[in-house]
């Protein structure tokens, strides 16, 4: 196994984390955003008003992305197994 190729696998690796995590963590972001806007608005400072919504949003943003990140988590590992042979050589 060549260092670029391990670089290129690791790289890869990286960038599906970074999909995965962005796909989860940016919806609940926003919401948590519009919500600290307007508590501002309206000086509300409940601490719960702002964490269940973003609560909400993350696990529906897991059961809507969960579909495809568990298919993005296949085809990577499937084709890690199909390089096999030349990582080991």
């Amino acid at each position: 196994m060549t260092p670029e190729h391990f670089v290129g696998l690791f790289q890869d690796s990286l960038q599906l984390i970074l999909i995965m995590v962005s796909a989860i963590v940016l919806p609940g972001l926003l919401v948590g955003l519009i919500v600290a806007i307007f508590q501002a608005a309206t000086s509300i400072n409940e601490q719960t008003l702002s964490f269940l919504p973003r609560l909400i949003v993350t696990l529906l943003a897991l059961m809507f992305f969960g579909h495809w990140m568990t298919r993005l988590l296949m085809e990577y590992f499937f084709r890690l197994i199909e390089e096999m042979p030349q990582l080991l050589y």
